[in-house]
């Protein structure tokens, strides 16, 4: 079978083959990717039409962080307490190394403390306090869980991770089980060097459906374009030995003829002798 692949026609008909498989995987992963990206579009559509609530309505002070409250659209109204912000090392923004203004701010509704990421900075020296000092603001940000502690030694004013349990302590008083990716502020509070940090993508959004089914129409394609190449290749086997085979009786037909013929002919002569 082998020596049948090779043949000219064939491997001519496996390089199309070839050519047609990597062209119908790339098509697959293309339509893969715009079923993720259609999906993580439809993600973010559906955050964002979500209505913004107040922080008290999402959820209460030391209330474990609500199923369906990552990145929830919230609104708190209170100071901030800048004797008690926390530099958070080890942060990005658009590839940039640098760090989160983690400031507390003090809610009028209840006296608890709300960790807010006002921005980020590249330079943890000199951060300088809100401008509203302790007047009131009006904070619209994403709502977002604690996170995992960090067990690194950092400088003196500046921590890994936001530990809210760790928070609390160092805070004092009563502490959300949450912070926010504030958005905006009423009046503004924040200026430079502080630069905004936009709320985090939601992570997954699953597939569109109809994308993902076309990724895998262009790779059925593929398997196909292998399958037919490989039928072709048994065709033309099956074809070339049958027609060996078929040579061969007959060959060994054309020697039982001749073989017939010689044992017939002594008798022949002897008969015409007589």
């Amino acid at each position: 079978m082998l020596r049948t692949a090779l043949t000219t026609r064939l491997m001519g008909l496996f390089a199309l083959m070839v050519a047609l498989v990597v062209a119908f995987i790339f098509l697959g992963i293309w339509q893969l990717d715009v079923a993720r990206s259609a999906g993580h579009g439809a993600a973010n559509a559906q955050m964002q039409d979500r209505p913004t609530v107040s922080i008290t309505a999402a959820m209460q002070p030391a209330q474990s962080f609500p199923r369906d409250g990552s990145l929830r659209p919230v609104r708190a109204t209170g100071h901030y307490d800048a004797s008690r912000q926390e530099i958070v090392a080890g942060r990005t923004l658009n590839g940039v190394p640098g760090f989160w203004v983690l400031t507390p701010l003090v809610l009028d509704a209840n006296g608890a403390r709300l960790g807010v990421i006002r921005g980020f900075v590249t330079d943890p020296k000199g951060v300088p306090a809100p401008l509203t000092g302790t007047g009131q603001v009006t904070v619209d940000g994403a709502l977002a869980p604690g996170e995992s502690p960090d067990a690194t030694p950092y400088p003196p004013g500046q921590i890994g991770a936001i530990n809210l349990a760790v928070l609390a302590n160092t805070w004092g008083g009563t502490v959300y089980n949450s912070f926010i990716f504030a958005t905006s502020e009423t009046p503004t509070a924040t200026a430079a060097p502080i630069q905004k940090f936009p709320p985090p993508q939601p992570g997954g959004g699953g597939f569109h459906l109809l994308n993902a089914g076309y990724a895998l129409q262009w790779w059925a394609f593929a398997c196909f374009a292998v399958y037919v190449w490989v039928r072709m290749v048994r065709d033309e086997y099956a074809l070339t030995r049958a027609t060996q085979l078929a040579l061969r009786r007959s060959g060994e037909n054309e020697h039982v003829h001749d073989h017939d013929d010689a044992v017939a002919s002594p008798f022949a002569e002897t008969k015409d002798q007589q």
